[in-house]
């Protein structure tokens, strides 16, 4: 995940992927690394052009230990899909997010 900071705190985002072949997608996210301070609810994101990104409704705990994996199931979701997530000053995680893609 690319690490930026709004409003203060700092915010983290998945690489966008175009997504607008598939019919459903399965995002999971495993812990690489066990997570400093507070684990942060992610959220997926959607775009019309991978740009310019919209909250789409799901949200998901990231993991809270070592190995552990969190996921999301999704559809209707248009060309572009990425996750966000926003860290409490001084926590950090580091996780491996895959998209699973269907037609």
């Amino acid at each position: 995940m690319e690490r930026r900071v709004v409003d203060e705190l700092p915010e983290a985002a998945s690489e966008p992927y175009e997504t607008g072949w598939a019919r459903e997608a399965i995002i999971f996210v495993r812990a690489l690394r066990s997570p400093v301070g507070r684990a942060p609810t992610a959220w997926v994101e959607i775009s019309p052009d991978g740009m310019h990104w919209v909250r789409e409704g799901t949200s998901l705990e990231m993991p809270t230990a070592k190995d552990g994996v969190a996921a999301a199931r999704l559809g209707h979701f248009g060309n572009w899909l990425r996750l966000t997530a926003r860290f409490e000053e001084g926590a950090e995680s580091t996780v491996l997010v895959t998209l699973h893609l269907k037609v």
